[in-house]
């Protein structure tokens, strides 16, 4: 563990706002953190000795909801004729590992770029579904599945991001991620609306995450999940990858939420301090 880099001595020039903002800076940029603590949620010190990536690699070919490719490139300047390289990108919001602002599924909800920073630096726990999924690829986390996760490792913590394991991520580079069937149907983990209800009611969780293209189960057809969290204010992140790697609870999520104006998500980068 590297020595720690910011102490009681220096927290006047030093504010904890801004060890949040510069480790969600460096979340979104892809910058490695040389820190040895931050400030989470709860702003106590957060030691940690290393970072998970949980964010997968976007490809033009990445799976995406409506099957349509994750984004287009076009080479606007090369480096054989310009002696510069630099690329235009088109791609919707909603691609890759990326994130849901509360306007996406309200009328008035923040946008993407109005979700406070130190609602983005959050403990995060992690709860695994796998066995269940294995025998419902429909599975959906329920109050109860929070329950025994709370029983086994403790209460989750305030302010904290709650992530769906389903193992799902491992199914990225197959037709599998999508799951759709011959009517089109999708078919793939999610969270059941009750679980959401419950984490809004007596947990003052900020965000969720899943490991699937959404946080609504795959057959679902009105998104009563997105409908119940995202237009109370809370930010949900889907694709995301390397949660078999992490602690049910004790990582820190440094979830590098883009901030387009108006945007209502976008990729982003996610990382978990362990």
């Amino acid at each position: 563990m590297c020595h720690v880099c910011i102490t009681e001595g220096v927290r006047a020039d030093v504010t904890r706002r801004a060890m949040m903002a510069g480790a969600a800076t460096a979340a979104a940029s892809g910058l490695v953190l040389t820190p040895s603590r931050v400030m989470a949620q709860s702003e106590d010190p957060v030691s940690f000795n290393r970072a998970v990536d949980l964010t997968h690699r976007l490809t033009p070919d990445f799976p995406t909801y409506f099957g349509t490719p994750a984004f287009t490139a076009e080479d606007t300047f090369t480096w054989d004729e310009n002696k510069v390289n630099l690329k235009t990108l088109t791609y919707p919001e909603h691609v890759g590992t990326h994130f849901d602002a509360p306007i996406h599924f309200s009328e008035n909800g923040a946008t993407v770029d109005e979700i406070a920073v130190e609602h983005l630096v959050c403990p995060l726990a992690v709860i695994d579904v796998r066995a269940a999924v294995t025998e419902d690829t429909d599975y959906r986390l329920t109050p109860d599945d929070i329950r025994r996760f709370e029983a086994e490792h403790g209460d989750i913590p305030q302010g904290a991001c709650v992530a769906m394991l389903s193992g799902w991520a491992d199914h990225v580079a197959t037709d599998q991620f999508r799951g759709a069937d011959t009517d089109g149907a999708l078919h793939f983990p999610g969270f059941h609306v009750e679980a959401a209800d419950f984490l809004m009611r007596e947990r003052e969780v900020k965000g969720i995450g899943v490991d699937t293209l959404s946080l609504d189960h795959g057959p679902s057809t009105d998104s009563p999940v997105h409908y119940a969290w995202l237009p109370s204010g809370r930010w949900g992140v889907e694709c995301l990858a390397g949660l078999a790697g992490l602690p049910a609870l004790g990582a820190t999520l440094v979830a590098g939420a883009p901030r387009f104006a108006g945007g209502t998500g976008g990729p982003g980068r996610a990382i978990a301090l362990v």
